[in-house]
């Protein structure tokens, strides 16, 4: 045991390495971290655009379904200068907010849209519901449909 050497002057570089790893380590975990928050974040604004995307058709459909079971009373038989430039307030179902616009503009009567068992004298009216909702958190995201409806009906206005 007498040949024991006294310490040396130690240099403190294994520390300096260990600490700047400490620091890599750290940054890279941060970030790892702080991404998957804005992967969540992302995730749950189309999980909510979904439901909202879901609630919308759903209404449009109670919408154009109401209508149906109104008879002759539907707002889809009123004459075009019936209908406000505005738009005709059809009530609102849930959240939602639905109004018909009028798609004819003219004097005549509009054709229908193109189908195979065409009939002449039988024109359009036509209109178009929008429905619109608002979602997410606080309410800030807005989303509508826009539907187009037509109506046949028999006309001699047609211009044909």
């Amino acid at each position: 045991m007498a040949h024991l050497n006294p310490p040396k002057k130690q240099q403190g570089i294994v520390l300096i390495l260990a600490l700047i790893m400490v620091v890599a380590v750290t940054g890279i975990a941060v970030t790892l971290m702080n991404s998957s928050s804005i992967d969540a974040k992302i995730t749950a604004a189309v999980q909510e655009r979904e439901v909202a995307e879901n609630e919308v058709m759903g209404t449009v459909l109670k919408v154009i379904a109401n209508q149906a079971a109104a008879g002759r009373n539907s707002a889809f038989f009123k004459k075009p200068e019936q209908i406000p430039e505005a738009g005709f307030d059809l009530g609102a179902i849930g959240d939602s907010t639905n109004k018909m616009i009028n798609l004819n503009n003219g004097e005549l009567d509009l054709p229908c849209p193109r189908k195979y068992n065409f009939t002449s004298g039988v024109s359009c009216n036509m209109v178009e519901v929008n429905t619109t909702i608002t979602y997410g958190k606080k309410s800030i995201h807005t989303l509508t449909v826009k539907t187009g409806v037509a109506q046949e009906m028999a006309s001699l206005n047609t211009g044909g």
